[in-house]
């Protein structure tokens, strides 16, 4: 099977001794999270690179059949709406080619964090979760966990003790925080060891979120 390479911007070194891979939300582009590394305030010599991937143009479901970056199709958002699985794992395989790149380039599995933003969050949890080797870490920014009902025979025993982060706006019109919430309590119940964040804000990032991304960044990669 010929997978993907999907095209990426990337902010680093090149001989870096962790990656972390950040996928954007529906509609939007690997550049939308770059403003946000220096931010971050890592170490210079912790020498961490980020890989940010630009989703492929597709139709989406949920807004009318219409064009635009998407890591797989949403049919609904509702519960009981089923989820585009063949689309979920196709892109799971765009990942686990770019973790395959970065191991190639000297990143070890368990020094690379997965992370994403909304739709890209769904995906970091889906293909994080099932990935075969242990990752430093798994990030969930204002997202859902798709197939929840799949997971507890999906999951790669790998990362079963792989720190998750979770984070969610209270007043998110876009991804209601109770979704946020299902995750959360989806993991936990399987035994996931999950950090949950919520901050005043809606389908966005916030500045004391960013912090407390670092600090999270700083324990799983032990910067």
């Amino acid at each position: 099977m010929i997978v993907e390479t999907l095209e990426t911007v990337e902010i680093g070194p090149a001989s870096a001794q962790a990656s972390v891979i950040w996928l954007h939300g529906l509609g939007a582009s690997g550049h939308d999270f770059e403003p946000i590394v220096p931010e971050l305030g890592l170490p210079a010599e912790a020498a961490v690179r980020f890989v940010f991937p630009h989703a492929p143009t597709q139709p989406v479901t949920l807004n009318g059949g219409m064009p635009m970056p998407a890591w797989y199709d949403i049919y609904g958002l509702g519960p009981g709406t089923p989820a585009d699985e063949q689309g979920l794992d196709r892109a799971a395989g765009w990942i686990e080619a770019l973790i395959a790149r970065e191991r190639e380039r000297g990143v070890p599995a368990q020094r690379l964090v997965l992370a994403g933003f909304s739709q890209g969050g769904a995906l970091a949890l889906h293909a994080g979760l099932r990935y075969a080797d242990g990752l430093a870490g798994i990030m969930g920014l204002s997202t859902y966990l798709p197939l929840q009902d799949h997971l507890s025979q999906a999951r790669a025993a790998a990362n079963r003790g792989t720190p998750v982060f979770l984070a969610h706006g209270d007043q998110d019109p876009v991804l209601d925080i109770s979704l946020g919430e299902a995750a959360r309590d989806s993991l936990v119940g399987l035994g996931h060891q999950v950090q949950w964040q919520t901050y005043p804000m809606a389908h966005q990032v916030c500045a004391e979120e960013i912090g407390d991304i670092s600090a999270w960044l700083y324990q799983v990669l032990a910067l």
